[in-house]
């Protein structure tokens, strides 16, 4: 399969997974926003690993997320096979994405390296203070 067949695959499945969770019924599914940041099928089109992330959860909620998920498998795969025209269904699993908490705690870093470099960084009310006692 052409790479390009495969990443566009790879989009329609990420497109179609993401408007499919928001119909799944599962409490341990629906009390979260989910998001499908991506999705990876194999060349055959066997298998298809789906990552999702949900900001501010806990690590034990993640795994009951998971089990949700599962849970509902097969009513995810359907809703693929309905809005898919694929010779083959993939068999789904999932994979939690933390891109968005590393992103997050990168920031952080960041401002806390800005922060310490530059002791007298002022702040909007101290520039307003200064300009005016500039003119």
């Amino acid at each position: 399969m052409s790479k390009y067949r495969r990443t566009r695959i790879n989009d329609e499945v990420t497109r179609v997974m993401a408007e499919a969770i928001r119909t799944v019924k599962d409490p341990r599914v629906s009390n979260f926003i989910v998001t499908i940041t991506k999705s990876d099928v194999s060349g055959d089109l066997k298998f298809a690993k789906i990552y999702f992330s949900v900001f501010g959860i806990l690590p034990e909620e993640i795994k009951e997320l998971k089990k949700g998920l599962y849970s509902a498998q097969g009513y995810l795969r359907s809703y693929i096979a309905r809005e898919l025209n694929l010779r083959i269904t993939p068999e789904l699993t999932f994979e939690y994405d933390n891109a968005m908490e590393h992103g997050a705690d990168i920031m952080r870093l960041l401002k806390k390296i800005e922060s310490s470099e530059n002791p007298e960084a002022s702040s909007p009310e101290k520039d307003d203070a200064q300009e005016e006692n500039d003119e």
